[in-house]
């Protein structure tokens, strides 16, 4: 019995490698699907900020200044035109919307 115990133990460790190494690289996919910006306009009436911005991998759109809602209008309050951003954009409806931002000091 106690073998078996054992056996078992070392099969759950062989496992925790391969889901450590998934977990990371899907972190990674996260990271990369966060786009560079400098935001130009923060527009909090219309709930919009103005960003000029690298490409968009997880869009395949080239690098441009638009204009994006937000999905969460507290993103509004944490930036201010100049800053440079991290972001990430998704489509919302027929809209496009900023779903993640972080501030680059």
């Amino acid at each position: 019995m106690n073998a078996l115990v054992l056996a078992a133990l070392l099969g759950m460790f062989s496992l925790a490698a391969p889901l450590a190494q998934a977990q990371a690289q899907q972190a990674a996919v996260a990271q990369d699907a966060m786009s560079e910006g400098e935001i130009k306009k923060v527009d909090k009436e219309a709930g919009k900020l103005t960003i000029k911005h690298g490409e968009l991998k997880n869009l395949q759109m080239p690098g441009m200044t638009m204009n994006f809602r937000v999905a969460d209008p507290a993103m509004l309050d944490k930036v201010k035109a100049g800053d440079k951003v991290r972001f990430k954009a998704e489509h919302m409806g027929a809209a496009l919307a900023v779903t993640a931002l972080e501030v680059v000091r």
